[in-house]
């Protein structure tokens, strides 16, 4: 039962994340000063968790360290153009493709470790992709409305792609090189990183006057932070609690996350979706159905 809870807190947590960057934009409120406050909350939320903040000169010793720092490059990187991308092409979208890059893990992992690439897998990579186009692509009336330029249509995309190195780098890394005794302070390393690469960025837009401290921006980045850090907790929880059908729980957290999402987006902030952004959904689950089981 813990572990089915922990499952559904995972779902509900993640789907948070990418509804408070439509709430954060409607509000008005800083999108890089939330993000990078986030991180922040992220590495005091972890330290409190782990008893400690484990971070010091000689974790760069550490075999591990360096590719740290890529992710926490990455995950600032990423964070941001989610966040971009939800405010300009919407909730629903966004989360498609960013939970449908799984299929670039699954990649990956059949190159480098040789595991089976059966033809359901290959048809779910194939759904996959079109299920992408289908969820982003704009009503008749939204083309009609506005113009898209080429950058937002490439948002999706570049999110699609980036996450999916992002999760096939860390699977490399977990292999390679974690292991319980220092798999928190990889994960606060890492979070410190983007939350030092953000600080700086947000101290030269302070002192060149191009922003200001931003109260409301604090504590979005409070409400984002906190739950960031405990929808991978959870996530660990479930994952242990069905150490036996581990591979599942993944795709099945994934499916969740983009129809809570979607059905969030579309009751709560009223965005109208098209018969074949529907079609695009239900694509989605589909495609991660076949992966996942294939």
């Amino acid at each position: 039962m813990s572990s089915l809870l922990f499952l559904i807190a995972s779902i509900i947590l993640t789907a948070w994340l990418t509804i408070a960057f439509k709430i954060v934009g409607r509000l008005g409120i800083n999108n890089l000063q939330a993000i990078v406050y986030n991180y922040t909350v992220c590495v005091i939320t972890g330290s409190f968790v782990n008893g400690s903040f484990p971070v010091n000169a000689s974790l760069v010793q550490q075999p591990w360290f360096y590719w740290a720092l890529v992710m926490g490059a990455c995950f600032i990187s990423m964070f941001n153009l989610a966040a971009f991308t939800v405010q300009k092409i919407g909730v629903a979208a966004a989360t498609v493709a960013y939970k449908l890059s799984m299929v670039i893990p699954f990649v990956f992992s059949i190159y480098l470790y040789n595991e089976e690439a059966t033809a359901l897998k290959i048809a779910g990579v194939a759904l996959a992709l079109l299920a992408v186009w289908f969820t982003t692509r704009p009503s008749q009336q939204e083309r009609k409305g506005k113009k898209l330029s080429w950058v937002l249509w490439a948002m999706p995309l570049l999110l699609f792609v980036g996450s999916g190195l992002l999760d096939a780098m860390i699977k490399y890394v977990e292999q390679a090189f974690i292991n319980p005794a220092n798999q928190d302070a990889y994960l606060i390393t890492a979070f410190c990183v983007a939350a030092s690469i953000g600080i700086m960025l947000l101290l030269f837009l302070f002192v060149t006057g191009r922003q200001k401290v931003s109260g409301r921006a604090m504590v979005a980045g409070i409400c984002i932070g906190v739950p960031n850090y405990f929808s991978i907790w959870c996530l660990l929880g479930a994952l242990k609690g069905y150490a036996r059908n581990s591979s599942a729980i993944i795709p099945i957290n994934n499916m969740g996350i983009v129809l809570f999402t979607a059905m969030v987006a579309w009751l709560v902030f009223k965005e109208k979706l098209s018969a074949i952004n529907w079609l695009g959904i239900v694509l989605s689950l589909v495609a991660i159905a076949l992966i996942a089981y294939g």
